[in-house]
């Protein structure tokens, strides 16, 4: 049986926290503590609260026996590190990718990592692209959906697709500070639809922008189920056929559906399993968003209980699509 890996779970390393606490304020960084004692960060746009069960390994390997994972490939989120000073921005994604190093060390056969970049700097996230594939552990590149507001097919980013493809380090993709945020601020709608509508805004710069096609054996990796671009795909292809601004469109975007793979974080078995026969399931990987409270618990679980989805399939699901595309 081969091993069940969970290719989004967020983490928080020790010394990066404290990184943050003792720097931040030097560069307009509001740093204090919530009731409960967590640090709480905040900048222009990014807020973050760096509780327990995102920095703690005991914590973290506890709740992965309970879920039956045998894998979590750990990486940043909120505030991810662009929003910094490039030099504080590299140091922070150094130190990130150091604590990585050191939990896989620490944990080898449970715990691997994506690794963060200073992408504000671009010639500053290819030298730690490299640095970093070197570390033991790194199996990837963690990256949102947009940087400070910047869409990812910017030309200035293209040296970092470069060498991501060049190093063989897919590239996985998470939300942050969604569009259409100042409209979303009750009811957690920045969540609930501005991550996935920033998920498929991201899919569609790459795609219309030409970075797939500039790319060719560059892996992209979506977060929750692709967000809305499954639902929209269709939507999309007509655009293409009638829209002047498509008119360099030299295939229809739904051919580009597996250059994607896609985690499996939708909360309905029947989107799921919808998402499964559009994408095939070679390219559909399991993932919990671990420990937020928007996570599935049981990741497994929800693979498992896809009863129209045949026993072959599933065990690609749970651990051999990312045990390919980790090269584990």
């Amino acid at each position: 049986m081969s091993s069940k890996i969970d290719i989004h779970a967020h983490w928080y390393p020790e010394q990066w926290v404290r990184l943050l606490e003792k720097e931040g304020p030097a560069i307009g960084a509001e740093i204090g503590r919530n009731p409960k004692g967590h640090l709480t960060f905040g900048v222009p746009q990014y807020k973050a609260t760096f509780q327990d069960s995102y920095i703690d390994l005991v914590t973290r390997i506890r709740m992965m026996d309970e879920a039956r994972v045998d894998v979590h490939v750990l990486s940043l989120t909120q505030p991810m590190v662009y929003w910094a000073p490039a030099d504080f921005g590299l140091k922070l994604a150094q130190s990130y990718n150091d604590g990585l190093a050191e939990a896989h060390l620490q944990h080898p056969d449970r715990l691997l990592g994506l690794a963060t970049l200073p992408m504000q700097a671009p010639e500053l996230a290819v030298a730690e692209a490299r640095r970093a594939a070197t570390l033991p552990g790194i199996r990837g590149i963690y990256m949102a959906t947009h940087i400070m507001g910047r869409n990812l097919d910017e030309p200035d980013f293209w040296p970092v697709f470069a060498c991501c493809e060049e190093l063989g380090l897919p590239v996985f993709l998470h939300p942050v500070n969604p569009v259409g945020a100042e409209r979303m601020r009750k009811y957690h709608l920045r969540n609930l639809i501005g991550n996935p509508t920033d998920t498929a805004i991201a899919a569609a710069s790459l795609i219309f922008g030409g970075v797939l096609d500039r790319f060719p054996q560059l892996d992209i990796v979506l977060p929750h189920a692709g967000g809305t671009l499954p639902a929209l795909i269709g939507r999309w292809d007509h655009g293409a056929k009638v829209r002047k601004e498509l008119a360099h469109m030299k295939q229809a975007p739904s051919s580009y559906l597996r250059r994607f793979h896609y985690d499996t974080i939708t909360h309905d078995s029947d989107i799921l399993t919808n998402l499964i026969e559009q994408v095939g399931a070679d390219r559909v990987m399991m993932g919990s968003d671990c420990p937020a409270d928007m996570s599935y618990t049981h990741p497994v679980d929800v693979v498992e209980g896809l009863i129209d989805v045949p026993e072959n399939e599933r065990q690609l699901i749970l651990g051999l699509n990312a045990t390919r595309l980790l090269k584990l």
